[in-house]
């Protein structure tokens, strides 16, 4: 009983709200397939993210800063929230505006930015990914190992290392591949607790609609 209540107020601090802007690691820079999110959630909302027209594949998730061990969020700022038309200004690597804002608030609020140099470096994050051209060819559902999608995200990206990218699975579908960054975006190593690559053999990707 002692041990698990020591496990449960670890689990707490790991993901305990608040914290000071700017006080941080590093980033995770969180890539969505889209397609997963959709079959799980989008359809079910009727997301524009989910429009055939809009053509999604790998869309930015969030810049999420780190602490090496457990991460701060919805940090508390005098940094004024941004506008509708930032937020919107963002939908189309991010898919919703809505997206946007709740990134802005839950992670956006302890990087110590205002809201347009958050985004703007969240941007600038997501461009300098090379996301492997191979997923967007796909025309069928295929099942495979989560590692062929890691293997394929370094091969696109020669000057990654295995410990600095983690590919996760949810509900057997590949969900994000998460790559972790310094506060000037070059790629570093993972914390221990971010590194929780998907063992699946059989892990589900969809295509692009």
């Amino acid at each position: 009983m002692r041990v698990v209540l020591v496990l449960l107020l670890l689990s707490g601090m790991a993901r305990a709200e608040g914290g000071r802007p700017g006080d941080f690691d590093y980033y995770v820079l969180a890539l969505s397939w889209s397609p997963t999110w959709c079959a799980l959630e989008g359809d079910a909302r009727n997301s524009p993210q989910c429009d055939a027209a809009a053509d999604h594949g790998w869309v930015l998730h969030g810049l999420w800063p780190q602490y090496h061990r457990g991460w701060p969020s919805h940090c508390q700022t005098t940094t004024r929230a941004p506008s509708r038309r930032m937020t919107a200004s963002m939908a189309d690597i991010m898919g919703t505006s809505g997206l946007a804002w709740y990134q802005w608030k839950k992670h956006g609020t302890c990087s110590g930015l205002s809201a347009s140099a958050y985004y703007a470096l969240s941007r600038k994050a997501y461009t300098a990914v090379n996301r492997p051209d191979v997923f967007r060819k796909l025309q069928e559902p295929v099942k495979l190992p989560a590692s062929v999608v890691e293997q394929a995200f370094l091969k696109a990206n020669p000057d990654w290392t295995p410990d600095m990218l983690t590919i996760t699975c949810r509900a057997r579908r590949i969900q994000e591949a998460r790559l972790c960054l310094s506060k000037d975006l070059a790629p570093v190593p993972c914390g221990r607790d971010t590194v929780r690559d998907c063992t699946l053999k059989d892990a589900l990707f969809a295509p692009i609609r």
